[in-house]
């Protein structure tokens, strides 16, 4: 019973590619909007700042299994922070004319889509964590915890700007546990000009929502400092942060070449404050934030030529 008799009638044939096709390109669309909308290819502000604690850590190259998955870490880490920012701002966002467009307040992705993406990249950065050592696993959650919780602080403090720079200033901490299994106080100079450099440039970015966020309220040194006096806040963050990599350089016992490239970083950063002024915040744009990019990319390369000359 049920078989198909010859010249009676063709057997009924399953086509799943078409089902499964209808459900997987919205997912595939949503997904390119996410990574749009949280800057994916922004990863590389922290990404090479952590390749130089795992650096430090290892004396030179780690090993392709720890570089890989601290790789994997970092990225994740930073896709779910973002993402989850986007999501506690979403209302904050649509109210504010410069960020209403993005795509949670102008309706291109779900809450629940960019829920889901935050609990996936969270849980990838956890697996990551446990694929590097214990240790690494065990502060995974804490790591975490600092990462997603920053979205809240501009609602109570204007130091929120370190907070920010405290939540990328943990990855080369983490990278040379992740390394190590263990954490050399001397590593948290680099975290601490992390955050300095970090806090420094989220003051400039701020100065662009001044008037937003005196009318609602939310916190930040533009608001209750005011522009020029912001500009000069974020000149003295760097200026510690520079302070802080001379005294990684002095600690690790690093070269010339390790010197120059805080000099270079010095110059750029320099160069990026001749940009703006209390008047003239026009050149606060997207080429001015891919600038820090760079900033971070060539400090590593100098860092990690230092170490390998001295094999």
């Amino acid at each position: 019973m049920g078989s198909w008799v010859p010249g009676v009638g063709k057997p009924q044939t399953q086509h799943p590619t078409p089902c499964i096709t209808i459900y997987l390109v919205p997912v595939l669309h949503n997904l390119r909007v996410t990574l749009e909308m949280i800057k994916w290819e922004h990863s590389i502000f922290a990404l090479p700042f952590a390749l130089c604690g795992a650096m430090l850590a290892a004396g030179g190259f780690p090993t392709a299994h720890q570089l890989i998955w601290i790789v994997i870490a970092m990225v994740a880490a930073r896709s779910a922070a973002m993402a989850f920012n986007r999501l506690a701002d979403a209302s904050i966002d649509a109210a504010n004319p410069r960020t209403s467009t993005r795509a949670l307040p102008s309706g291109h992705l779900t809450p629940v889509f960019v829920a889901t993406f935050v609990l996936v990249s969270s849980a990838i950065f956890i697996v990551a964590a446990a694929q590097l050592n214990r240790l690494a696993l065990w502060l995974s959650p804490v790591a975490l915890a600092v990462l997603l919780l920053y979205s809240y602080t501009k609602r109570f403090t204007r130091w929120s700007h370190l907070m920010l720079g405290f939540a990328l200033g943990i990855a080369p901490a983490a990278a040379w546990i992740a390394v190590r299994g263990s954490l050399d106080l001397r590593i948290l100079l680099l975290t601490g000009a992390v955050t300095f450099w970090v806090g420094g440039f989220d003051v400039l970015y701020a100065c662009q929502d001044f008037d937003f966020d005196r009318q609602t309220g939310l916190h930040s040194i533009p608001r209750h400092f005011g522009i020029l006096r912001a500009l000069w806040v974020a000149r003295a963050f760097h200026m510690i942060m520079l302070a802080l990599l001379i005294a990684l350089l002095w600690s690790f016992g690093l070269g010339k070449l390790a010197i120059a490239g805080v000099a270079v970083v010095a110059a750029l950063l320099g160069y990026e404050h001749s940009l703006v002024s209390a008047d003239d915040l026009s050149k606060l744009n997207a080429a001015f934030f891919t600038m820090n990019g760079v900033i971070s990319v060539l400090f590593f390369a100098f860092i990690a030529g230092d170490l390998l000359l001295r094999k």
